[in-house]
């Protein structure tokens, strides 16, 4: 009988599983990965419990979560008794100068910070050639100068990337800056036209990858804007996809009057708004988060999507501008710190500063000179005062604490760096339990070793990562640790509607953090702050390791991670 071609391909299909079966090369060739992250509980960041797998990681991407005990992989990590997590988010980043100088971020990369969000109403571009001058005028006064060279918003980002740094980036564009394009530092409404071409701006950083706008209404020049100009601003960034997020007009007297800003201008715009750093700041006001939380819960169910963002201090960090009332700082500072000089004017600002108002934030007032911590100075005149109260400072001056502020300023050249102590560790707890809370730092990411020789930095610059998972989740017990991981990770990768970030999982980018929950610290302090935490072991951002065994790669893998509103997503990111 004729075989037939079906019948041939058979046997030939028999013949070599025989002739393989001879040669004894049966065995299945074992699974190949880059990094192969074994015997670790991974939290995957979607909020659920952790489960013990195996994590394999080709190139930048996660391509196998599960038994992968046959594997192999050119850089095996042994996660026993660890857990694994999708790389950290810092909502509230200001390592927008600190990156620059040093791309390895130090401070946050060895807490598992892998993406640091900017854009706290100032943003690094984009720049008109007057706001840039100003810029660098300003940077080149610093102990660290640098050279300001981008001017658009995504240039700065991608000029980031390209130097080399290794967490990933992404900013809000800032109304701020935007204002201050066109209408500088003026106290007063933008004209028709300004707006048009504030608006214009808005939407060009959206298409090059803003997160969405951001504003800081504390500040000058920032507090001029009215809500109307807010609301057409932030409209643009909701026509993209974007955000409205923003350090509130006060935090303190008239902070449900700011928080209704803030959800008028999220319906009105109709997008979704953040709180920066949520906190009822001065004793008198701690009352008044019960009141917030009851709001923004209502707000939610009424269909909007309201939510916060958080540090895990009781102390803020800003300026002694935050001392002044606005009208004081119009313009520069060479015109504010002129001011500063005028007998007239310092008498009127002794009063000012002494007295309750609904107008403006007097954070002094709210913490008291007592509680306001001086840990740099840029004069080297006056480092003598540094790690100070400022009531010390004006004891040892001989000058009301006001006073002494006003001459510290003018002698400085800077807003000067000032810690507050505004919140209570109770409502610290309940920030942190309310499930739409994310966190953020609000600061630097720095080498303590550099850093230390130029002053004090809040605690928060090394420790806000640590001390959530360390003190308040493991000690405290505040929140479980998947909840906990949820919020730093798939919660806020939500929110910024990042494509295949935050989560560990098959298709994820490879930004994953390995630590010991039973171990994990912050060591910062405020009277010794420059000390990095401990207890991550391994962090990996686009499948590269940046830190192993608890130090740092030198590895600067980081990318630029950009909004939804990003015109080049077609290219891939």
């Amino acid at each position: 009988m004729a075989i037939t071609r079906i019948t041939f391909l058979k046997l030939l299909a028999a013949s070599a599983f025989l002739l393989l079966a001879g040669c004894g090369d049966t065995e299945k060739q074992p699974d190949q990965y880059d990094v192969l992250i074994k015997g670790g509980t991974v939290y995957d960041g979607t909020g659920a419990r952790g489960r013990l797998a195996d994590v394999g990681v080709r190139a930048d991407r996660i391509v196998a979560i599960g038994d992968l005990s046959g594997a192999e992989a050119a850089t095996v990590i042994d996660a026993s008794g660890k857990a694994v997590a999708p790389g950290f988010i810092n909502m509230l980043s200001w390592a927008t100068d600190s990156l620059i100088l040093d791309g390895r971020g130090l401070s946050d990369t060895v807490q598992g910070v892998t993406l640091e969000v900017f854009g706290e109403g100032w943003s690094m571009g984009p720049l008109a050639e007057h706001t840039k001058a100003d810029y660098q005028k300003k940077i080149s006064a610093t102990p660290q100068p640098y050279e300001v060279t981008w001017t658009g918003f995504g240039e700065y980002l991608e000029m980031l990337e390209s130097k080399g740094i290794s967490p990933n980036v992404a900013s809000y564009v800032g109304a701020t800056t935007v204002r201050i394009n066109h209408v500088g530092y003026a106290n007063r409404a933008p004209t028709e036209a300004e707006l048009e071409a504030m608006k214009a701006e808005v939407a060009t950083a959206m298409e090059e990858g803003a997160m969405g706008l951001g504003t800081s209404l504390i500040y000058a020049p920032a507090f001029y804007a009215k809500t109307d100009e807010l609301i057409a601003l932030a409209s643009v960034a909701g026509q993209y996809g974007g955000r409205y997020i923003s350090h509130m007009r006060s935090e303190g007297s008239q902070i449900m009057a700011s928080l209704e800003e803030l959800i008028t201008i999220a319906r009105e715009a109709d997008l979704p708004a953040e709180i920066y750093h949520l906190k009822a700041a001065g004793k008198d006001n701690w009352a008044k988060l019960d009141d917030v939380i009851a709001r923004v819960e209502a707000a939610r169910a009424e269909g909007l999507d309201i939510s916060a963002d958080m540090y895990s201090y009781t102390a803020g960090a800003t300026g002694l501008d935050a001392a002044m009332p606005p009208w004081v700082q119009e313009g520069t500072h060479e015109e504010w710190a002129e001011r500063l000089k005028d007998p007239d004017i310092r008498k009127r600002l002794q009063v000012e500063m002494t007295t309750p108002s609904d107008d403006w934030e007097n954070l002094m007032l709210a913490a008291g000179p007592e509680g306001v911590l001086l840990p740099y100075f840029q004069n080297p005149e006056l480092k003598k005062y540094t790690g100070m109260r400022l009531s010390e400072v004006a004891e040892a001056m001989g000058k009301t604490p006001e006073e002494a502020a006003m001459d510290l300023v003018i002698a400085d050249g800077t807003r000067v760096s000032a810690i507050y102590f505004l919140m209570s560790e109770d409502n610290v707890k309940k920030k942190i339990r309310q499930p739409w809370v994310a966190f953020g730092s609000d600061a630097e990411a720095v080498d303590p070793a550099v850093a230390k020789e130029f002053g004090g930095k809040h605690p928060r610059t090394y420790g806000n990562v640590a001390r959530l998972l360390g003190h308040y989740v493991r000690d405290e017990k505040v929140i479980p640790l998947h909840e906990a991981i949820f919020r730093l990770t798939g919660l806020p990768a939500a929110r910024l509607k990042l494509r295949d970030r935050g989560h560990v999982l098959e298709g994820a980018y490879a930004d994953i953090v390995v630590f010991d929950p039973a171990t994990i610290a912050d060591h910062s302090t405020f009277n010794d702050p420059h000390q990095l935490s401990t207890g991550v072991s391994d962090v990996f951002v686009n499948g590269v390791q940046v830190i192993k065994a608890g130090e740092h790669t030198g590895a600067t893998p980081g990318r630029v991670v950009r909004g939804p509103g990003w015109t080049g997503w077609d290219e891939g990111q």
